[in-house]
């Protein structure tokens, strides 16, 4: 892992910006380029990801920076791991959604266990020389506590919360946490039953926000004409940023069973398989026009599990690489990410 590299998020400009942190300061602390914020994608090798951070905490100096971060982050951030975290059906099931793209984001594993609850620890490369800075540590761990209020709508608070070793604004964290935190040898957060279960709120309003207009049709906007095929690619549209494409948690949302919603595709002369793949191009396609947006992210919005599967099933579409159609099709709009609607 020392030897890889790991795409900053553009959004994480904005994101420092809000909490009142001057991004040209904090590159050049970390011994960054200047325009590092402009290039794409914005690739770092695990040291420079590490000054990154490091410059960030000096920064801040004897700000609770987690904290600020914490409250900044909210649902019209256009970054795609929160966007599928919003769109899960609980905080157990974004959990494990982001758990199989994390390895992407950076140099870090993380694994959600359910027993009686949730827990989300996370583990760094012992490939590494030093270990990870505290205030990039503790951020992964105040995400989730943020994202469980925003998609709840409740003043969520974990059970139980690990560091190593003990930060500096240990009471404004635990304040902001609600609960202690205790010194261990691992990074993780503890959720109780009641809100690693607690239905997101957020489910379809993730989608309603982020969504361009001719893909924002919901189930509930569909008429009484629609087909079948038109009420599962609604769904699908729904389902797949929070990575389920399966016809269980589709058959789920239409109130039918696998073999009835079967029989009446093919009545129509198509099957779940074939919308599902027309849905994936479609979306495919829409996502490749925005500006941005990494083709890792593409196929984990759109449900695969890894960026491969995506590649093969992009070339069977097209004939072509994602990059290849990006720079190949002329964009008729302008290539930026989806305006948040208002209110």
């Amino acid at each position: 892992m020392a030897g890889e590299r790991f795409e900053l998020e553009p959004t994480v400009q904005a994101l420092l910006r809000d909490v009142g942190v001057a991004p040209p300061v904090v590159l050049r602390r970390a011994r960054l380029p200047a325009d590092l914020f402009a290039r794409r994608p914005i690739e770092l090798s695990v040291d420079e990801y590490y000054r990154f951070w490091t410059a960030l905490e000096v920064e801040a100096g004897d700000r609770s920076l987690a904290v600020d971060i914490g409250r900044a982050i909210s649902v019209e951030m256009f970054s795609p791991p929160l966007f599928a975290a919003l769109c899960s059906a609980d905080l157990t099931a974004a959990a494990r959604r982001v758990a199989t793209y994390k390895a992407l984001m950076g140099p870090l594993r993380m694994s959600a266990e359910t027993d009686q609850g949730l827990t989300i620890s996370f583990t760094w490369p012992t490939s590494v020389a030093s270990a990870p800075p505290p205030l990039l540590a503790v951020v992964e761990l105040v995400f989730w506590v943020a994202l469980a209020r925003i998609a709840t709508r409740e003043p969520v608070r974990p059970s139980f919360v690990t560091v190593v070793g003990r930060p500096t604004d240990l009471p404004r964290l635990e304040e902001y946490l609600g609960t202690r935190i205790r010194a261990s040898g691992t990074y993780s957060i503890t959720f109780g039953a009641m809100d690693a279960f607690r239905p997101f709120l957020t489910e379809n309003e993730a989608m309603r926000r982020v969504f361009a207009p001719h893909l924002r049709r919901r189930l509930s906007d569909l008429g009484a004409s629609a087909t079948v095929a038109e009420r599962v690619r609604a769904a699908l549209r729904e389902s797949l940023p929070a990575g389920d494409a399966s016809i269980g948690a589709i058959t789920s949302r239409l109130a039918t069973s696998p073999r009835t919603l079967q029989r009446q595709l093919h009545q129509e002369g198509t099957t779940f398989q074939g919308v599902l793949t027309a849905t994936r191009e479609e979306l495919a396609r829409h996502y490749l026009d925005v500006e941005g947006l990494r083709t890792s992210e593409v196929a984990y919005l759109l449900g695969y599990g890894d960026t491969t599967s995506f590649y093969r099933a992009f070339r069977t579409w097209t004939g072509l690489t994602p990059e290849t159609a990006r720079r190949a099709v002329p964009m008729t709009e302008s290539r930026t990410a989806p305006e948040p609607e208002p209110g």
